[in-house]
């Protein structure tokens, strides 16, 4: 297991462009989020840049990770710790010969244990299932069950859940299994972050 995931907690996601996206960010690294994932589909580079190398720096200064979703080039640019791989984004050896051995490797398998397997046997350093929950984000993503995070652990790889999931049903994640809980929308579209993301990393010590 990489040193760097061997905790569990809150894995924020980034929903830019906006105008407070660090503000944000820092918030909800106050609450406690143990990874930040920055996030954004638009194809302003110099802007997704800046923000991605601001959003480490806040990241470093607390500890945490930060990972750049699917793109690789912009991850290594940024200086990031790593990349969250899609099923169409590349292969983790790839990634890995231009981000370096130290590099955080995350990747979907959304309902998928065959996936799960052959990529962990690939070197990922986490798995990330999902959507367990209707996702405000993506509406229409297959949904994967909860037995599927028990079905994992033997992979001894960090789990992380996530899809539609709130404090009221995160808990029952945990439960299950997952080690990390990625959240966009019920952090990032609370009026208050800081609350949305302690109330999360609450569910860590209460289960």
């Amino acid at each position: 297991m990489h040193e760097r995931l061997r905790g569990r907690g809150l894995y924020v996601i980034t929903d830019g462009p906006r105008p407070n996206l660090l503000e944000v960010v820092a918030l909800a690294l106050a609450g406690g989020a143990r990874l930040v994932q920055y996030r954004d589909k638009t194809t302003d580079h110099p802007r997704r840049l800046a923000e991605a190398r601001a959003i480490r720096a806040l990241c470093a200064a607390r500890g945490v990770p930060m990972i750049v979703n699917d793109d690789v080039v912009l991850a290594v640019a940024a200086g990031a710790a790593g990349v969250h791989l899609g099923e169409d984004d590349g292969d983790i050896a790839a990634a890995r010969a231009e981000l370096g051995p130290e590099a955080i490797i995350g990747v979907s398998c959304y309902d998928s244990l065959e996936r799960a397997r052959e990529l962990a046997a690939a070197g990922a350093d986490y798995l990330a299932f999902g959507a367990f929950f209707p996702s405000p984000t993506k509406p229409h993503a297959r949904r994967a069950p909860f037995e599927l995070l028990r079905q994992t652990a033997a992979l001894r790889l960090p789990r992380v859940a996530i899809g539609g999931i709130t404090p009221d049903n995160g808990g029952s994640l945990i439960d299950a299994g997952a080690d990390y809980l990625a959240v966009i929308s019920a952090v990032f579209g609370d009026p208050d972050v800081r609350g949305a993301a302690r109330r999360f990393t609450d569910l860590f010590t209460s289960h």
